[in-house]
């Protein structure tokens, strides 16, 4: 089963962006987790063992929706920075720098995304009719 993680840097949502977040994971098909947790500070950011370290960058690559859905096929854990972005260090240690868009998005318009995108993959994935892509 493979176990997606998100983790947020200085991260507190909006109920909104929460509600969103959480319908997401909650409709998640069959044999898929979504963990999501928030950190204060990058320094307390510690990457599940043995799972891919993908981190959300400006310059990182841009995914189709069936390029990314080959990402969640095994554990995965997906880093977002705070205001201040991300440190280069952590930036080094990734398996892959993963840009959502060239626009300068929200942290928390860009934590749903990233969680409808999970899903959307998901379903992609388990055949459901979710993704018409």
């Amino acid at each position: 089963m493979p176990r997606l993680h998100v983790l947020a840097v200085d991260a507190r949502l909006p109920a909104w962006a929460e509600q969103a977040c959480a319908d997401y994971v909650r409709r998640m098909p069959r044999g898929y987790e979504v963990e999501r947790a928030a950190v204060k500070d990058e320094a307390r950011l510690v990457p599940p063992k043995g799972a891919r370290l993908v981190v959300l960058d400006e310059r990182g690559r841009d995914l189709t929706t069936e390029q990314f859905a080959r990402l969640v096929g095994e554990p995965t854990a997906f880093v977002i920075g705070g205001a201040a972005g991300l440190s280069p260090a952590l930036k080094e240690k990734a398996d892959l720098l993963l840009k959502l868009s060239s626009l300068t998005l929200p942290h928390a318009l860009a934590q749903v995304l990233l969680v409808e995108q999970l899903y959307r993959a998901a379903t992609l994935l388990t055949g459901h009719p979710y993704h018409r892509g």
